[in-house]
């Protein structure tokens, strides 16, 4: 750990700990940093209290008692709820900082930062990288705010992986709803390649092994596609999170001044998988539903080829 994060007397509100703030917060206990943290669950508060950390009874006790406060909650409406209106920003003491780790909405952020309190500064730093990058320190998150603010949360932050500084408060939710956008599309377009290429007569373990040593690779195809051939489809991360992000990117969308295809064809598939399976389905169903309509192939329970294990 830094010799910042062992600052004598600074403690750390963590706020959330669902699948994403669980590991996060306890990569923060694990550090030896001094966390207290709240959920509307026990158990999870239990665990990190049993981890070393403290539990909160609400998040205002959290936000009281912190000279750094992490929110990682799953919509818009739940921050403003746990942090807005005499919440738990209002809470605050002069000199701690608010770190809003949700993919949230640009406005939303900026509007609660200008009702802090004097002395409070606000940050928006949402991350990418899954459950897994949570679990190991290697998520990507992307920090908008105030310099000085920065100067003092981003120690922390690195506790959970690489912080990229995007700009003024608001810009951390830009560049990653740009990093979704293009995760979605490319999800999208990768069951439609599988499908594609066995109903043409290609093993999809050729297939596959092609995409991961050719243009066609990336990050999607390596992470994901393991959680297609699973036939899991990654439950992790919901189709109704997925929908939430891309209503947040198309609401960015106004800015632009002109039609962005890709990103409202791949709204609407996502849309047609959880119209399908649910919104509580996992992201990658939206995969699955071109699997089904493409019947009789099938991409699920792949067995990996040496060759690109791990991709």
């Amino acid at each position: 750990m830094s010799d910042a994060g062992r600052s004598a007397g600074r403690a750390i509100g963590f706020i959330g700990l669902g699948n994403m703030g669980l590991p996060m917060c306890r990569r923060l206990v694990a550090a030896g940093h001094d966390v207290i943290a709240h959920d509307l669950r026990p158990e999870p508060v239990a665990a990190i209290v049993a981890a070393g950390g403290r539990g909160g009874a609400d998040a205002v006790e959290v936000a009281a008692g912190a000279d750094i406060v992490l929110t990682s909650l799953p919509r818009p409406d739940h921050v403003e709820a746990v942090m807005g209106a005499g919440g738990a920003l209002a809470a605050m003491r002069p000199g701690s900082v608010w770190a809003d780790l949700t993919t949230n909405r640009r406005e939303l952020v900026e509007a609660l930062a200008a009702d802090a309190p004097d002395g409070v500064a606000v940050v928006d730093c949402p991350v990418t990288g899954a459950v897994d990058g949570a679990r190991t320190g290697r998520l990507t998150l992307f920090a908008g705010g105030p310099d000085a603010a920065l100067a003092r949360v981003v120690p922390v932050l690195s506790e959970l992986g690489r912080v990229i500084e995007c700009g003024p408060l608001g810009t951390g939710n830009v560049v990653k709803l740009v990093t979704n956008q293009l995760w979605f599309i490319h999800a999208a377009a990768l069951g439609e390649g599988f499908a594609l290429g066995m109903a043409n007569g290609v093993e999809l373990s050729v297939l596959y092994d092609a995409i991961c040593d050719s243009v066609g690779d990336s990050f999607v195809a390596r992470h994901d596609g393991p959680s297609i051939f699973a036939g899991h489809y990654d439950p992790s991360f919901t189709l109704d999170l997925c929908l939430k992000d891309l209503g947040l990117t198309m609401e960015l969308g106004a800015n632009v001044g002109t039609d962005l295809p890709m990103t409202e064809r791949a709204d609407e598939t996502f849309r047609r998988a959880a119209d399908r399976y649910g919104t509580d389905a996992g992201e990658l169903y939206v995969a699955k539903r071109i699997e089904d309509d493409a019947q009789p192939v099938s991409y699920t329970h792949l067995t990996l080829p040496t060759s690109t294990s791990g991709c």
